[in-house]
């Protein structure tokens, strides 16, 4: 997917629920109407990114913890630079052959 997302540089947690969020509205028009069950969220998070990977990871946890998302865990993955991207949506469309 690759679909970057703004950085900050001042690293504050308030600003890691502004990221999840952004990263939750990404997910919900990705998903569309069909409704599919979201697993889990990627974001590529660059060490020069602006955002602690940690806080990121709690904010999206308490972020997928509300519908339509409940189940959907973060997957943080560390890159080097400024990289700050979703990376990719794992979802389970409910098809028996997945």
């Amino acid at each position: 997917m690759g679909t970057p997302l703004p950085a900050s540089r001042t690293g504050s947690a308030m600003h890691e629920m502004s990221v999840a969020m952004e990263i939750a509205r990404i997910a919900e028009v990705k998903l569309g109407s069909t409704a599919p069950q979201l697993v889990a969220v990627a974001v590529d998070v660059g060490d020069d990114a602006g955002v602690e990977p940690s806080s990121l990871e709690f904010c999206l946890e308490a972020v997928f913890a509300t519908p339509p998302f409940v189940g959907a865990k973060p997957v943080i993955l560390r890159c080097a630079g400024d990289v700050l991207r979703v990376a990719y949506l794992e979802i389970d469309d409910g098809s028996p052959e997945d």
